[in-house]
């Protein structure tokens, strides 16, 4: 299922892709910066397939893909997942259907010239896309959901319960077990994040139709309290929400929006009572589902796609689209100044961008399902 070798790989390349989109990023110790993305087919169907790319001189450049995710025609490698842990070592993490798993390859060194993975392996059931958190006490949580049954989605689960669950290991990612869900109305795709606040609670956040849902734990998350609409709710799309070095909480959302536009950086010193400070990122449309990672300096690496592609009637409607997975790097001193400040941040920088595409478009969207 995974893929490193060359000659395969260039059958992932820019030019056999028609779409693109949903991707993460992450900053080895060194200061190589890895990208993932899905692709495959003309938009989110059985044949998707994800890939990982590379940059060494801090996301100016791109590579090819290094490493690719595909299991078949008749399944899908999509919503992958880039994590550092503790140990330096690099997760590249991917959900697969009809087998409705998460997978994940390990990289013990991201810094080598060659990267070498060990054999992936099932980490939880069905889909994560967003980091891990490691909490204060040293458990390593893994946000993984089964999504409801009246959202749209290719390959529904049988299992008897959905929810947005949590997957704890505390041997370092060796073994998993599952802990529980919060009761949630108006489900959307999840996509939660979770956050250990300095009393050592933790509060999910959790992708809603209405936007963004907020509950607690106090018991390491094995149950969950009511459910609130979370203060800075967004237009039911991906968020992003992190603890940042210096103690100040990162949130990454659309701000002031009409659909996914103005994407934004948002930061809070009180534990996400208020949010004092802003950077706006990119206020073009359809600009969405951002990820991010901080340096050990302190800058903070965000990326998002723009205008993906998929789901077109034809290859020239897709071909007029942006079809971009974009980067912007920024210090918490931006945010606070509510523009650039540091001479080494920039926005709205692009990390792929599609072309012409080299393949038999045509024949694609003919076989494209129906009304789709």
């Amino acid at each position: 299922m995974l893929i490193t070798d060359r000659e395969q790989l260039k059958q992932y390349d820019a030019p056999y892709r028609i779409w693109q989109g949903v991707p993460g990023i992450e900053r080895s110790r060194k200061g190589r910066l890895f990208a993932t993305f899905y692709s495959g087919g003309i938009q989110e169907e059985h044949g998707n397939y994800a890939v990982l790319i590379q940059s060494d001189d801090d996301g100016w450049s791109w590579s090819s893909p290094i490493a690719a995710a595909y299991q078949s025609e008749n399944s899908r490698c999509y919503d992958p997942c880039l994590w550092i842990d503790p140990n330096g070592r690099l997760w590249f993490i991917w959900s697969v259907m009809p087998k409705h798993a998460v997978y994940a390859a390990i990289c013990d060194d991201p810094d080598a010239e060659t990267l070498v993975w060990h054999e992936e392996t099932v980490i939880g059931h069905d889909v994560m896309m967003n980091k891990p958190i490691v909490t204060s006490s040293g458990r390593w949580l893994f946000p993984i959901a089964v999504w409801d049954k009246k959202i749209r989605h290719i390959d529904p689960s049988a299992a008897e319960e959905t929810g947005a669950f949590l997957y704890e290991s505390t041997d370092e990612g060796k073994s998993f077990q599952r802990l529980g869900t919060p009761s949630l109305t108006a489900r959307s795709f999840d996509e939660h994040m979770v956050l250990e606040r300095k009393d050592r609670t933790l509060m999910m956040l959790t992708r809603t139709h209405y936007g963004i849902s907020q509950t607690c734990s106090e018991d390491g998350g094995k149950s969950w309290g009511e459910e609130q609409p979370f203060s800075m709710g967004g237009p039911d799309s991906r968020f992003h929400i992190r603890r940042l070095k210096s103690g100040r909480i990162l949130l990454i959302n659309h701000y002031m929006f009409t659909g996914r536009n103005n994407l934004t950086a948002f930061l809070s010193d009180d534990e996400c009572k208020s949010w004092k400070w802003r950077l706006l990122l990119d206020e073009r449309s359809n600009v969405s589902y951002p990820d991010a990672a901080e340096s050990e300096d302190g800058y903070i690496y965000i990326i998002y796609d723009r205008e993906r592609g998929g789901f077109k009637r034809s290859y020239e409607e897709a071909r007029a689209e942006a079809r971009e997975i974009l980067l912007a790097k920024i210090t918490e001193a931006d945010i606070m100044s509510g523009r650039l400040t540091d001479e080494n941040s920039r926005i709205k920088q692009v990390v792929s961008r599609l072309g012409e595409f080299a393949g038999d478009a045509g024949a694609l969207y003919l076989r494209r399902p129906e009304g789709k």
